[in-house]
């Protein structure tokens, strides 16, 4: 088996929502969940994306900034859990010392052999505060609002990807049967061939030690360092990093010299988006008579067939495989057979996540759910 697969959510964005108010959010988080614990793994961290502008703004605004200073994200990460603790597996974010001095190191190898390079370039910068809007933009300051700007030229952080190969290929996803995303192939490979990966964050990897005083890494490339780092830490060979089609578009080509360190090999596992709000329905469970199983169904169950549905899963099939869950659900075995699972745990490493419409697979897994985490699954409040 392909114990040396495992699952880790692309780092979530800090914004301002719960998962109670939001569970789409956690898609990623508990999908990877659900395929670690039926590899029989143990639990891993909750990645979590701070290096960002809205974050920024929140922190240089709030009355306690000069007291507290980044505890704050602490507390709204904590409070994204309630009413439940904070998961087994505890949180990283891709600003904690471990990502940062990862990043670092990866960096500095990355300039020794050519593929990153530090240059002088023309930028746009706010006449207020400083923030660096880009090679070429114009407009109001995203950082503070100001609406004057100048151009300076300062030292950052360039990745030239015409000498690097595609930015993304088929190998760097993984799934195993499954429909090849071209699409996201011509997305990624029409980012700009000059990527700029420093920029001016108040939060973040600091580039200082390189020279680039002021400036963070670009949180696009940061997030791969977060998984890297979490998966150095449980000895993962083969992180996966579970994230949308369209994130990984967006993400891919700033990622690409950071999906390799040592050993380690990142790739991809695309699943969609959920209509929770279809799900939510509490007519849904009662025609189905399928209430038992409605925690199952949401943070378990559709989870899973987003992976297998990477374009997003209709709201119109949402009846249908509930349907099928209970069906399941009804006609799991106390134990699952060896040799199923086997073969199920062998799919899951691959990517092959056919066997979620698979009555048998399916029941299987249940059985082994529950025999690993109990009835009710992992702590509740706990994606």
């Amino acid at each position: 088996m392909n114990d040396d697969v495992v699952y880790f959510n692309g780092p979530v964005q800090n914004g301002d929502f719960t998962f109670a108010e939001q569970p789409g959010k956690a898609a990623g988080i508990r999908l990877a969940e659900a395929l670690n614990v039926l590899l029989g793994l143990a639990p891993v961290p909750h990645l979590w994306n701070t290096v960002t502008l809205a974050g920024d703004v929140r922190h240089r605004n709030a009355a306690d900034q000069d007291t507290v200073n980044r505890q704050r994200e602490e507390q709204t990460l904590a409070a994204k859990y309630a009413p439940g603790p904070i998961p087994a597996g505890g949180l990283l974010t891709d600003a904690d010392p471990q990502v940062s001095s990862l990043a670092l190191t990866m960096i500095r190898a990355l300039l020794a052999d050519g593929t990153l390079t530090v240059r002088d370039l023309p930028v746009r910068l706010c006449a207020r505060c400083g923030h660096m809007a880009g090679t070429g933009t114009a407009g109001d300051c995203r950082s503070c609002g100001h609406g004057g700007s100048r151009v300076a030229r300062r030292p950052l952080l360039v990745f030239d990807r015409t000498a690097h190969g595609p930015a993304l290929e088929r190998d760097d996803v993984h799934a195993a049967g499954a429909r090849t995303p071209m699409h996201l192939f011509s997305i990624a490979h029409h980012a700009p061939r000059l990527l700029v990966l420093s920029r001016t964050r108040d939060h973040g990897v600091d580039l200082a030690p390189l020279g680039l005083d002021g400036m963070v890494l670009d949180p696009r490339a940061g997030l791969h360092v977060a998984v890297l780092a979490a998966a150095g830490e449980q000895g993962a060979v083969r992180p996966v990093m579970t994230v949308t089609e369209n994130a990984a578009a967006n993400v891919a080509a700033y990622g690409a010299p950071f999906r390799r360190h040592g050993a380690m090999r990142l790739r991809y596992a695309l699943h969609g988006k959920i209509p929770y709000e279809t799900a939510a329905s509490d007519q849904l469970y009662e025609v189905y008579r399928a209430q038992a199983v409605r925690e199952l169904f949401t943070d378990w169950y559709l989870p899973l067939c987003a992976a297998r549905e990477r374009a997003g899963v209709s709201a119109a099939r949402i009846p249908a495989l509930l349907k099928f869950l209970r069906r399941a659900h009804l006609a799991r075995p106390a134990t699952p057979p060896g040799d199923l699972l086997t073969d199920l745990r062998h799919r899951a490493a691959a990517g092959d996540m056919r066997w979620v419409t698979d009555a048998r697979a399916l029941a299987c897994a249940l059985s082994d759910r529950e025999n690993t985490t109990g009835p009710t699954g992992p702590t509740r409040g706990a994606p």
